[in-house]
């Protein structure tokens, strides 16, 4: 799918991956964008950039893990445009910890990097069967494949989101509807800065890793993902073999994960 002249719903839009995307969405001639955030003046202030550049957007403050205001997103899109083409759930968070964490930190990080999805694929499904197709772009993490040491919340629920993606692609593809994930791993975020100051051993690995790559980069390879209707969006090319050596001898990974985790305690002594 090209985005030029289709409209189109960004979550988390406010900074980051989400407002780098929306501002390319722009660029390559989209025809409207509906953007949300819960930082309700950050997201304004990206529309009112691209609106300066020409481009056709409207913000909003909404809460991911609240459907009702997923959906009026998608009401918002239809009242202004008559249709939505394409749903971006880019909204995440990244608790750092493991089981000791209390129920309530584990209960949002479902219910924004998971049940945001849900409740996208609610709001916009039947309209987009309805006109012949759209696309559904959400935002997963590296972590969803490969997992997140140190973030047991983020790797088990954007593992989950996947499962999710997965699902709505084989169920829904034949009607129209295609479905990709974006599977970066470290990019120069807020999210990424504050998982740094908080110690978080996956931040440190990945940074060190991989490098950390632009929120502009990330969009650059979104739009090459969903020319080409790709299911898996890897900016970071290499996570598709480290995927494939998981795969190959998961036990051998465990323990070349364990030998990180042991490094990363040592560095931080």
């Amino acid at each position: 799918m090209k985005v030029e002249g289709k409209v189109i719903a960004v979550t988390g839009a406010g900074r980051g991956i989400g407002a780098a995307l929306s501002k390319r969405f722009a660029r390559e001639a989209c025809a409207g964008l509906i953007m949300s955030d819960l930082d309700e003046a950050a997201v304004r202030a990206v529309a009112d950039a691209i609106n300066a550049q020409g481009g056709n957007a409207v913000a909003m403050r909404a809460n991911v893990s609240d459907e009702k205001d997923v959906r009026r997103m998608a009401d918002v899109a239809l009242q202004r445009h008559g249709r939505i083409d394409v749903f971006c759930s880019n909204a995440g968070i990244m608790p750092q910890g493991g089981p000791e964490l209390p129920d309530a930190i584990w209960q949002s990080a479902w219910e924004v990097n998971v049940m945001a999805h849900v409740y996208a694929a609610r709001a916009v499904l039947e309209t987009m069967i309805a006109n012949g197709g759209g696309y559904l772009l959400n935002t997963c993490s590296a972590a969803g494949l490969l997992t997140s040491p140190g973030a047991a919340p983020y790797a088990v629920t954007k593992s989950a989101a996947i499962a999710f993606a997965e699902w709505l692609a084989m169920t829904y593809g034949d009607a129209g509807i295609r479905v990709s994930v974006i599977c970066p791993q470290a990019v120069r975020t807020a999210m990424l800065a504050e998982a740094l100051e908080q110690g978080s051993a996956a931040a440190r690995a990945v940074s060190a890793g991989a490098g950390v790559m632009e929120s502009d980069d990330v969009a650059q390879a979104v739009i090459a993902g969903m020319e080409a209707e790709t299911f898996l969006i890897l900016p970071h090319p290499e996570v598709a073999q480290y995927v494939e050596r998981k795969a190959q001898d998961r036990d051998r990974w465990l323990g070349g994960m364990r030998k990180m985790l042991r490094k990363l305690a040592g560095q931080a002594a």
